[in-house]
């Protein structure tokens, strides 16, 4: 007698999040066995992809979209986009990045992902590239103090042979902070936003 029905696997695979080994162990039988009755009864499998940003993100997204209505959220919704568009990484397809050397755009694009995106501050991480001639941890407590961040949210500072004095160079004398927000779905979803435009 079969005792699967498409609820019950649906609810477990889709609303739940279990994957299909975990299904198989519920049910104490094989994972073929699970994959024949989705195949019956129609129920679209993961990608890869997905399935290790669902193990990944076992509580859901990591973010939630907040819809802009007020005059200030639109404004910030906008700059945010445009930071990301101008500044921003976008050949990782993994990780929300943003370098530049001024702390005031730096904070503006953390303001854009927490009050609009809702990421949570225990998700963003900071990379610090200076040149040799600077003091590392001069630099370093520099942006902990300008972002009010803590040391562990920062990677190894990475030093970069100083070269020749620049209009550049003067600009960054506290190198160059790199933010980091580890999240294909988010990445994605600000990559889609920019294409809208």
């Amino acid at each position: 007698m079969n005792y699967f029905t498409k609820e019950g696997l649906s609810r477990l695979y889709l609303e739940e999040g279990k994957s299909v080994h975990d299904i198989a162990s519920l049910y104490s039988c094989s994972q073929n066995k699970i994959n024949y009755w989705f195949s019956k009864f129609n129920i679209k499998k993961r990608t890869i992809s997905e399935a290790i940003y669902q193990k990944s993100n076992p509580n859901g997204n990591p973010f939630f979209f907040k819809t802009p209505k007020k005059p200030d959220d639109v404004f910030l919704f906008g700059l945010g986009l445009g930071l990301y568009w101008g500044e921003g990484n976008k050949k990782n397809t993994n990780t929300v990045r943003l370098g530049n050397t001024d702390p005031r755009l730096v904070k503006s694009f953390i303001k854009f992902l927490e009050h609009i995106y809702a990421v949570p501050k225990e998700k963003f991480r900071f990379g610090l590239q200076i040149f040799s001639d600077m003091r590392p941890q001069k630099a370093l407590q520099f942006w902990m103090s300008a972002l009010n961040v803590p040391r562990d949210k920062f990677g190894k500072v990475i030093v970069t042979p100083a070269r020749s004095i620049g209009t550049y160079k003067e600009k960054s004398k506290y190198g160059v902070l790199t933010i980091y927000v580890s999240n294909k779905k988010l990445r994605d979803l600000l990559i889609d936003e920019i294409e809208k435009l």
